[in-house]
C-alpha cells in the first residue's frame, strides 16, 4: 500500500500579515498530481488543517475543492485534527463522506479506519486537561494521554497498523511558527509510545524529520516563518512495509535573511523572494522598510541590531532618580536616530505632568 504523509497546512494562514491563500492553493494542487502520478492509496493529512478554530471562507472552499479532487482519484484521505484546529467543525459530517475519513472526536482514536486490510487510528490532538477524568488518567500529560491511546491501539488484532497523531515527540527540532501545546500538561511524549507500529504520520512540527525507521515528521508544505528559511517542505511517500520518498513541493516564494548596513543591503541585486532585513547601522535609518522594499517589494520583516554597541546598563540603575521627560526624549532619540522636535517635546512634557498630576491625586 503507497501512502502520502502530509500536515500542517493551516490553511487561513497569512505570511505577516502577507497571504498566503495563492500558495496553498499551488501545494494543493500537487498533492493531488502526486496521487495520481504515484498511485497513492491513502493520503494522511496529521492535523492543523486550519491555522485557527473558525478558519476563513476561502480556507474552507480550498480545503473542500482538494478534498472532492482527492476521492475523484479513488484515493483514501485519513484526517485528524490538530491544536490549531476546531474538532467539532473540521469533524462535521465526518460519517457521511464516501472515502474522506475525519477523526476528531479523541474518544475514537482506537476504532480504525480499514483499507486493504491496513487498519488507520487517526489520534488527534489531545487536550490532557479534557481527557484526564474520562480516561482515569494517572496524570495530567500528554505522555499519559497518547499512552493511554496507544494500549488500546496495540489491543486491535489488524496485522497493519497505521497512525496519525498530532503531538510532540521528544527530541524532535522546533521553529518559530508552532503554536505552543503545553497548556494542559507536559507537552512532550516519548518515542517509544508509537513501538510496533507499522507508520506513524505526525503532525505539529514543521520541520520534516525521521524520528525512526517507521515514525516520521511530514512538516509544514510551506514555510511559515524565517526560521524555517532552510526547509525543505513537502511529503513523504510510503511503501508501507518498504521505504519512505520525501517528495519537495513547490515552492512559490523563497525566504531570504538580510544582515547589514542599509546602504550595503541595497546595493544588493534585487530580489522577489520574501525577505527578512536586519539592520546594523549603528543609527536607526529614517524610512528604512520603504527604501528596502523599492529594493526588496517583498520584505514583510524588519529588525534593527546596531552594531559594537556597549552592553547597556540595567534599566533600574540608568532610570533611577532621572526626570520622566529626560527619560522619554532618550527613548525617541534611541529609536528613531534623532532628537524629538519642539512640538513633539512639548507634547511629552504634557503628558509627563498629566501623570504626575494624576499621580499626586491618587
Amino acid at each position: 500500500m503507497r501512502l502520502l504523509h502530509t500536515s500542517d497546512w493551516h490553511l487561513g494562514r497569512s505570511f505577516h500579515r502577507e497571504s498566503l491563500l495563492s500558495a496553498q492553493a499551488a501545494f494543493a494542487d500537487h498533492l493531488v498530481e502526486t496521487a495520481r502520478s504515484e498511485r497513492v492509496d491513502a493520503v494522511l493529512v496529521a492535523g492543523d488543517v486550519y491555522d485557527r478554530a473558525l478558519p476563513p471562507v476561502d480556507a474552507v472552499a480550498l480545503f473542500d475543492d482538494t478534498l472532492r479532487r482527492l476521492r475523484g482519484l479513488g484515493v483514501h484521505t485519513v484526517i485528524i485534527s490538530g491544536n490549531h484546529d476546531s474538532p467539532v467543525r473540521l469533524g462535521f459530517g465526518a460519517g457521511l463522506m464516501d472515502r474522506i475519513h475525519l477523526r476528531t472526536d479523541p474518544h475514537q482514536a482506537w476504532s480504525p479506519v480499514v483499507v486493504n486490510d491496513v487498519a488507520f487510528y487517526g489520534i488527534p490532538y489531545l487536550e490532557p486537561e479534557l481527557v484526564r477524568t474520562p480516561w482515569n488518567l494517572p496524570e495530567r500529560t500528554h505522555t499519559a494521554a497518547m499512552t493511554h491511546v496507544m494500549d488500546r491501539v496495540r489491543l486491535d488484532a489488524a496485522p497493519s497498523k497505521v497512525v496519525l497523531a498530532h503531538a510532540f515527540v521528544l527530541g524532535g527540532a522546533a521553529s518559530d511558527s508552532e503554536r505552543d501545546i503545553t497548556v494542559g500538561g507536559v507537552s512532550h511524549v516519548p518515542l517509544r509510545v508509537f513501538d510496533g507500529m507499522s507508520y506513524v504520520a505526525l503532525g505539529h512540527l514543521h520541520g520534516r524529520q525521521t524520528m525512526s525507521e517507521h515514525v516520521r515528521y511530514s512538516g509544514s508544505p510551506i514555510a511559515y516563518s524565517f526560521s524555517e528559511a532552510d526547509h525543505v517542505k513537502g511529503s513523504w511517500l510510503v511503501e508501507l512495509g518498504g521505504s519512505a520518498e520525501f517528495v519537495p513541493a513547490p515552492v512559490p516564494r523563497p525566504l531570504t535573511r538580510m544582515r547589514g548596513h542599509i546602504d550595503d543591503l541595497l546595493a544588493l541585486p534585487t530580489s522577489e523572494d520574501w525577505i527578512q532585513a536586519t539592520l546594523t547601522d549603528p543609527v536607526r535609518p529614517k524610512a528604512a522598510m520603504e527604501r528596502l522594499r523599492a529594493r526588496f517589494p517583498h520584505t514583510v520583516d524588519l529588525q534593527f541590531a546596531p552594531d559594537d554597541v556597549p552592553e547597556a546598563a540595567p534599566a533600574r540603575a540608568r532610570l533611577a532618580g532621572r526626570p520622566e521627560i529626560d527619560v522619554a526624549l532618550d527613548f525617541v532619540r534611541e529609536v528613531r536616530g534623532e532628537s524629538a522636535d519642539p512640538d513633539e517635546r512639548r507634547i511629552l512634557e504634557e503628558a509627563a505632568m498629566a501623570c504626575r498630576i494624576k499621580e499626586t491625586m491618587a
